[in-house]
């Protein structure tokens, strides 16, 4: 067994450091199949070159076998302060076992936070029992509930039955959320390398013996989060937790049809960026109203005479739009990619410059990215009429230094710090007077 390990955007075999042998990919159809997944995907660029394999990473941490290659990815900020955003931008329980995580350095690491952490959020929700919820029954009672069935029970009448047909609502600890608990349960338990933690998981499954088994599909757990409420919104931690296992441990779409169950564990910590940032500003922007995916309506259309297969017009949707009222002052693009060291993507900037022209006359786009530098500054591209020379709009680089945003969410966000988290998030989402 061979390991390649990298860090997030970043290249193997590395170009410094001890040369590393040649190595190529087995012959195999699978192996070369996934590897041809993985790099359509976006998951891990992999290269077969006349010189040797090479693998280029991006936005996704974990692991992942290629034949006799495992390749590690780590992610470049350490282990406590990443534990606190990710609890931030999924909104998790603080997690106390910190002596039983795996050290940052060991393969599993990162899939091993998450495992640890639903552990935490289910002895929270199932401490006590599980929830039961109300579910829809239709039965024959001797006594009437909830709704009659009067046809049904006028059939009954007629067939010597003194008994009536009715539609209810009964509570009961078998519903549809738990049995989504019980199926993400098992999928925990197979995806950890802890025995310990792997006994912890099924004597959580023994409390939910009432509830019936189901294999967790992605539309399942999609309806599940979307069936929260007001009253269910304890269950939102767990099931957001199941949905990033689910998709990094992790079910590789190919088509509508069918899905691929991934050797290993992608997280694509760029999602996590964008669902951090969006908490992040919406709860510290008052007064301002923060808009994920806002769709640009009217931007781009096909003029009437040249559209001869009726295609709708394309809408391009920016991460986040910035609304005071009716008014939208700006328009955000979250990568997580550090633009402090490594240029603009051409694709990054022809987008950023698409918004900028779309705002208003003198309109701006700005990308927030993530870094750990903390010397990082601001970075301004004009867009300019090339006839004229004038100023058309502007592209705005914004870094989102990691390690002091989580200072500013330790413990939940500290009341002591709030002050700096306004100016942050104002200065993030509108350049105004960064914080000190």
């Amino acid at each position: 067994m061979i390991t390649a390990e990298l860090r997030e955007w970043s290249s193997w075999p590395p170009e410094d450091g001890p040369p590393v042998p040649p190595h190529h990919l087995e012959p195999s159809a699978e192996v070369r199949a996934l590897a041809d997944t993985l790099h359509r995907s976006g998951r891990l660029r992999v290269r077969e070159l006349r010189s040797g394999l090479r693998l280029e990473a991006t936005s996704y941490v974990g692991t992942v076998r290629l034949g006799a290659l495992a390749v590690v990815i780590r992610p470049k900020l350490p282990g406590l302060p990443l534990r606190t955003l990710l609890r931030y931008a999924y909104g998790l329980c603080p997690l106390e076992r910190f002596d039983a995580l795996p050290q940052d350095t060991a393969p599993q690491a990162f899939q091993a936070l998450l495992l640890h952490q639903l552990e935490a959020e289910l002895q929270r929700l199932l401490g006590q029992g599980p929830p039961r919820g109300y579910v829809q029954r239709a039965e024959t009672l001797d006594s009437p509930r909830g709704r009659i069935d009067l046809s049904a029970s006028l059939q009954a009448l007629h067939a010597g039955q003194a008994r009536l047909r009715c539609t209810h609502h009964a509570r009961l600890e078998d519903h549809p959320l738990n049995q989504t608990l019980r199926a993400g349960l098992a999928l925990a338990a197979r995806l950890t390398h802890e025995p310990a933690l792997r006994q912890r998981l099924h004597r959580l499954d023994t409390g939910l013996r009432g509830v019936t088994p189901v294999r967790l599909e992605p539309w399942r757990l999609t309806r599940a989060l979307h069936d929260t409420n007001r009253l269910t919104a304890a269950y939102r931690p767990a099931l957001t937790l199941l949905r990033l296992l689910l998709d990094a441990g992790g079910m590789l779409p190919e088509d509508a049809a069918h899905t691929h169950v991934l050797p290993g564990f992608l997280f694509d910590m760029n999602r996590f960026f964008q669902a951090l940032l969006g908490r992040f500003l919406t709860e510290h922007l008052p007064g301002l109203t923060v808009h994920p995916e806002f769709p640009l309506q009217g931007m781009m259309a096909y003029a009437p005479a040249h559209n001869p297969l009726g295609r709708r017009a394309p809408v391009p949707r920016p991460d986040f739009a910035l609304r005071q009222g009716p008014r939208v002052l700006a328009l955000l693009e979250a990568k997580y990619r550090d633009l402090w060291e490594t240029p603009l993507p051409r694709d990054m900037l022809y987008q950023l410059s698409l918004y900028a022209l779309s705002h208003d006359a003198l309109g701006s786009a700005t990308l927030l990215y993530a870094t750990l530098a903390p010397d990082a500054r601001e970075q301004v591209i004009d867009v300019r009429d090339v006839v004229h020379g004038a100023r058309r709009g502007r592209v705005v680089l914004r870094p989102v230094v990691l390690p002091t945003l989580a200072h500013l969410l330790e413990d939940g966000g500290k009341d002591g710090l709030r002050n700096e988290r306004l100016a942050f998030a104002r200065w993030l989402a509108l350049g105004e007077r960064k914080p000190a």
